[in-house]
């Protein structure tokens, strides 16, 4: 399996199944039929947002580098453009903003350039940064080494110091993203108490809630956080919020290998990075401080979503004794982003 990027692929990665360019990953799996089960699925006509409002959780305490959205007036003639007229003889009143966006502050999709690893692809005994299907960084994934070209205090304009020109969140949206989601209700089984899920905890929630995972299905976890932070009003409380809840233990090898042998096309979860950060100690002295998402992101190519809001959707369908519905999700069409907000909808 030759490629110009790469002589060796990491262990457990599909890299160059989909193609010796691909950047779509498993969303190749998001067949016409797939989004067929998906509309099938959407019998009532009923919709649901699954996003939390993009100036939640509130604040950076979660996240000391992310901050909420700012949101200003543009100019008109050098005064701010907000309930403005358009002339002295104009009827109209004009309102116009801007917003200021750390793209995965709230409810978001992280795309294939997010993570990636230290990983020997040519085979000449030296690590080389690499990401999804080889992609590497300095080459496709740039950035600046000047901390006053990062950060969100630079001058607003044109320029651009950071960019993928491959994997970036643009190629997901021109994917699109939509398909049947499958819902796992890890709250229903664990409540809000801290608890790491493993392989047996989530087969077993499988077989008790009779829900079939299958190749391009999109996998949303419930596990109440976002329902929590929204209960906070915009102020999270760390000291509970980083010991609630369930998530995914990405130091579980049989998880990640049903990940793998399962064919989902995304994981999707209601708290931060779907996975217990930090994870638990690896069986190596140097090992993935983020082992879900290298195993997902990096060899992979499974986007992840995070924070989005599941609770409503989750009761609505275990009332009905469901798990199946129609997911829209596609993030900003934004050019060389690495992550992108979202507002998804779910149908059921």
């Amino acid at each position: 399996m030759a490629n110009p990027r790469w002589r060796i692929r990491p262990e457990g990665s599909n890299w160059g199944e989909f193609g010796p360019n691909d950047q779509w990953g498993r969303l190749n799996l998001i067949t016409p039929e797939r989004r067929r089960g998906g509309l099938a699925a959407a019998t009532e006509g009923i919709s649901f947002c699954l996003s939390l409002p993009l100036d939640h959780p509130g604040g950076n305490l979660l996240n000391p580098r992310r901050h909420p959205p700012v949101i200003r007036p543009t100019l008109r003639d050098g005064q701010p453009n907000f309930n403005c007229t358009l002339g002295p003889d104009s009827t109209d009143i004009v309102s116009d903003d801007l917003a200021l966006l750390h793209l995965q502050y709230s409810t978001q999709w992280d795309s294939l350039a997010h993570v990636g690893a230290l990983f020997d692809a040519d085979g000449d005994g030296v690590a080389e940064r690499l990401y999804y299907n080889g992609f590497r960084a300095g080459v496709e994934i740039l950035g600046p080494s000047d901390p006053g070209e990062a950060g969100a205090l630079g001058p607003i304009g044109p320029q651009r110091t950071s960019n993928a020109t491959a994997l970036g969140i643009e190629n997901m949206a021109a994917h699109g993203v939509q398909g049947r989601g499958v819902m796992v209700d890890l709250r229903a089984h664990f409540g809000d108490a801290r608890k790491l899920v493993g392989h047996a905890e989530l087969m077993a929630v499988l077989e008790a809630d009779q829900v079939v995972v299958e190749p391009g299905d999109m996998l949303c976890l419930h596990t109440g956080f976002a329902q929590r932070i929204l209960e906070m009003g915009g102020k999270p409380d760390p000291a509970v919020l980083h010991n609630a809840c369930a998530a995914l233990d990405g130091r579980d090898r049989r998880l990640l290998d049903w990940i793998t042998q399962s064919g989902l096309a995304v994981i999707v979860a209601d708290n931060y990075a779907v996975e217990a950060h930090p994870a638990g100690p690896g069986t190596e002295k140097c090992c993935s401080t983020l082992p879900l998402h290298e195993h997902c992101l990096f060899k992979n190519g499974i986007h992840l979503g995070e924070l989005w809001h599941l609770t409503p959707l989750a009761e609505w369908l275990r009332a009905h004794r469901r798990s199946r519905f129609l997911l829209t999700a596609p993030p900003l069409r934004l050019p060389g982003a690495v992550g992108s907000p979202v507002t998804p909808i779910a149908t059921v």
